[in-house]
């Protein structure tokens, strides 16, 4: 007996050799010369690359400035290879975003050219897979039913661009260079767009959906500890803050005070005053990180198919929420619960209760213990929040802001990035604090009606592509991001689509959408592929039992 229990063991270790399939000698060494091939560019491109940002950055460093030195040396090196690598430089792209602040002001001392460092990661990719793509002939209008929308959208902007922001650089003295104002504009509203066909072609897969996932919970969670020890070092006495700054400075934030990670940051507890910038250039930054990271890790805290990785997720929320507290950005503390709790509605997570109740408990144990041990804190929060609603509703700033933006506004618009405020190194720039009523101050109604037509396109479309998915995980993934692009997108307070991370995300959640359908796709034939091994074998058993049974019958009598 135990003879054959090892011959079956055996035997069964000898089908799954027989089952992987192995490679023949060619195979082999057409695959070394590959590997070979890749090394040497690898090297040749990396060689290339440092050797002109030694031979551009060290003069010009010596010469003008070591801060342009260094970004103009590392943004040609960086360029190169973001050209010759585009989607290892797509997500090293998603990963520096988040620490782009702390970098632009610990090295670069807040140069404009290191506010600029993420795009060149970002645009030298983008025309490396247009590139491609036109090389192997593969579609580059990922989303042809968005082009209509998108086409009108555009013919506004140049527009508003040729006629209004080149009559004022002939014609108006005040600001230094319009024409280049609104070509930095047309940038920020629509230079992410091609992130849809950028994130098209990099989720190739759904490990590659789920890796995405998980890269933006970690990115959340690494920022948020660091956010956590900036306000241990403030709170502590190790980072002074403002707490010795005079008059307006009292309640401003600004560079001086900067602490550990970020950029300008406020903290006056005397005052009651705090905004903290966590990793990013300005407390306004971290709070719309903040809003958009509950949306991130609840899709992975919900939607992962792995149990470790929905309980990382979970902890990334409360790290969040944790953040969202101590940060003292108003605007996060009211929008990041309510986003999570649109979420579990519209994605039916509620409902859900084996997944819900589990991760609900664990993220409102952490932030209550957090609370019980620093009540004031929480106190001082709310009482904030409530204060500022009464002193400024919401719904009056918004109302007053677009009545302004009414009676400033002319048929196509008063030019475009002349109500941002990134613009303003290239002339004067309105000061508009809702996204709406810079849209109708810069582009005129038929632009802003043109800009809103194009998004509302664009929620139906992923609306439509994320109800045609069958496989459970990725459905949950396009309802979190579907729910995520319908807030974001008609968000009528401040400006989310003008800023970093949120107008990123924002895009390449899109393009993410328009994938899903075809990795579905890929996920029913891999079902099918199983299905079909599965019955054969069933088949093959099955013959191989009614030949044994046959034999049996047919063999002769021994005398």
């Amino acid at each position: 007996m135990p003879r054959g229990k090892t011959k079956t063991k055996k035997s069964s270790k000898s089908k799954k050799k027989k089952e992987t399939p192995t490679l023949s000698f060619q195979e082999k060494l057409a695959k070394k010369r590959q590997a070979k091939e890749a090394r040497k560019k690898f090297t040749v491109s990396l060689s290339l690359a440092l050797l002109l940002a030694v031979v551009i950055g060290v003069p010009l460093g010596l010469a003008v400035n070591d801060k342009i030195g260094i970004a103009l040396g590392g943004g040609l090196a960086g360029t190169i290879l973001s050209y010759q690598y585009p989607r290892a430089s797509l997500w090293f792209f998603l990963i520096y975003m988040p620490f782009s602040g702390t970098i632009t002001y610990s090295i670069g001392g807040g140069n404009l050219l290191f506010h600029l460092a993420k795009d060149v990661f970002y645009f030298p990719a983008l025309i490396a897979l247009l590139q491609e793509c036109k090389r192997k002939e593969q579609p580059i209008l990922v989303a042809k039913k968005l082009l209509p929308s998108l086409l009108i959208l555009m013919g506004f902007s140049m527009m508003t661009l040729f006629i209004v922001n080149g009559y004022l650089q002939f014609s108006e003295e005040e600001s230094k260079y319009p024409f280049l104002q609104g070509v930095l504009g047309v940038k920020i509203l629509l230079g992410y767009i091609p992130l849809i066909f950028c994130a098209y072609y990099l989720i190739e897969d759904k490990k590659k959906l789920l890796f995405i996932g998980r890269l933006f919970v970690v990115l959340a969670i690494i920022c948020c500890l660091l956010g956590l020890v900036q306000y241990w070092m403030l709170d502590s006495g190790i980072c002074v803050g403002s707490r010795e700054a005079t008059g307006q400075n009292l309640f401003k934030a600004h560079l001086d005070a900067r602490c550990f990670v970020g950029g300008s940051l406020l903290f006056s507890p005397s005052q009651g005053q705090i905004r903290l910038p966590g990793t990013f250039a300005s407390p306004w930054h971290w709070g719309w990180f903040l809003v958009a990271n509950s949306a991130l890790t609840f899709t992975t805290a919900f939607s992962d198919s792995s149990r470790l990785w929905r309980f990382v997720g979970a902890i990334g929320m409360a790290l969040v929420g944790l953040n969202t507290v101590i940060c003292g950005q108003r605007l996060a503390l009211a929008l990041v619960p309510v986003v999570i709790g649109i979420l579990l509605v519209l994605t039916g997570q509620i409902a859900n209760l084996k997944k819900f109740l589990p991760i609900a408990m664990g993220v409102a144990l952490i932030i209550t213990v957090a609370a019980v041990n620093n009540p004031v804190i929480l106190e001082q929060r709310i009482n904030s929040l409530v204060g500022r609603w009464q002193a400024s509703p919401p719904t009056a700033f918004m109302k007053q802001q677009i009545d302004w933006a009414m009676e400033n506004h002319k048929v196509l618009g008063r030019g475009l990035g002349r109500g941002t405020n990134s613009t303003r190194i290239f002339g004067q720039a309105a000061l508009v604090e809702t996204f709406h009523a810079k849209l109708i101050y810069e582009l005129g109604l038929m632009g802003t009606f043109a800009f809103m037509g194009f998004i509302s396109h664009l929620t139906i479309l992923s609306y439509q592509l994320y109800c045609s998915v069958r496989d459970k995980i990725l459905r949950s993934f396009g309802s979190c991001f579907f729910v995520f692009m319908l807030i974001i997108g008609y968000f009528p307070y401040w400006y989310p689509l003008d800023t970093d991370p949120v107008a990123v995300y924002y895009w390449l959640l899109a393009g993410i959408m328009f994938k899903l359908p075809s990795i579905d796709k890929q996920e029913r034939e891999k079902l099918a592929e199983v299905e079909n091994l599965e019955s054969d074998k069933k088949k093959n058993k099955g013959r191989k039992k009614a030949k044994g049974k046959y034999k049996v019958a047919s063999a002769p009598r021994s005398e």
